[in-house]
């Protein structure tokens, strides 16, 4: 079951006292049955690369921990780990989509997300009064990887396995886990691990109420040349069907995939909201309207 009509129709008002009062009270009951829930956040695209994205979604974040909720962040850092290939002339190639990752690859994509993007986005966490800790997959064998494809592109990941218990015991005391997609095989070799996978995997680890994946698009388009044909919500089913006849098509599979992928295991919930939208996550957990797709384990009636 698909339902279409655009979820951020009630966030338009003229007046916008009235409208910050509006989302306040609108807040309360979702805070409530909220708290005490696990929320993971895939964070990448514009939301990472603006300053003022950035510094909106480190305050959502603080805020839905501050009330309570369990949240677990999930980033990459694709335009970061470019950045470093070019300084260190090594260049950069792409197959079908997916990073090839050789040896001397892999050595920056580690370095870039474990030692530097999970850094930076542990520390604006904290600087908002967070207390964000920064892991990747390997810390405490969160994740296991395995070879993507028979090793068809490299050092490039699928997860095997997720041990969620390092994290636990992190959100039971408040906590912020910041995690890379990073993490080793049973040899021990590091593995780059696609961040929406990751996530979504983790997500069904923690049977979190919710996945949400911060993308830099307004969620699933019935048409993709109009933002007006945003689906405001799918069932399993549904978003199955969107995938076979081809309205999901591109880089939105994937994603949809993994949403799939989550909700089949047991997640409540799956979301892809638009991350150039300031405040993305807090207009689609805190407010009746939302703001992208939100799709859903259980069948939405006709």
């Amino acid at each position: 079951m698909v339902v279409p009509s655009p979820r951020g129709a009630a966030l338009q008002a003229a007046d916008p006292e009235a409208l910050r009062v509006s989302v306040l009270s609108e807040a309360l009951p979702y805070i409530q049955r909220f708290a005490g829930k696990r929320v993971v956040v895939k964070y990448g695209g514009a939301a990472m690369a603006r300053a003022e994205l950035r510094d909106a979604v480190f305050r959502d974040v603080v805020l839905l921990a501050s009330v309570g909720v369990g949240v677990v962040v999930v980033h990459g850092g694709g335009p970061e780990i470019n950045h470093w290939l070019n300084r260190l002339q090594i260049e950069p190639e792409f197959r079908n989509g997916l990073r090839v990752t050789g040896p001397d690859t892999m050595d920056v994509v580690e370095m870039v997300l474990v030692g530097r993007v999970n850094k930076q986005i542990v520390n604006g966490l904290n600087r908002l009064g967070g207390r964000a800790v920064g892991l990747c997959g390997s810390d405490g064998s969160l994740i296991e990887a395995r070879s993507y494809d028979e090793g068809s592109h490299g050092l490039v990941g699928d997860v095997a396995a997720v041990n969620p218990d390092l994290l636990a015991p992190l959100l039971e005391r408040g906590y912020i886990p910041v995690i890379s997609s990073v993490a080793a095989d049973r040899d021990g070799r590091a593995h780059n691990i696609n961040a929406d996978t990751a996530a979504g995997e983790l997500a069904a680890a923690l049977q979190a109420e919710k996945l949400i994946l911060l993308t830099d698009t307004a969620g699933i388009l019935r048409d993709r040349d109009d933002p007006a044909s945003l689906i405001r919500q799918v069932d399993l089913a549904g978003a199955r069907d969107l995938i076979s006849t081809g309205v999901v098509c591109g880089g939105m599979t994937p994603k949809t995939h993994c949403c799939i992928r989550a909700l089949a295991q047991g997640v409540a919930a799956a979301h892809i909201i638009d991350g150039r939208v300031p405040h993305a996550l807090l207009l689609e957990v805190f407010t009746d309207a939302g703001i992208g797709t939100m799709l859903l384990g259980r069948r939405i009636p006709s």
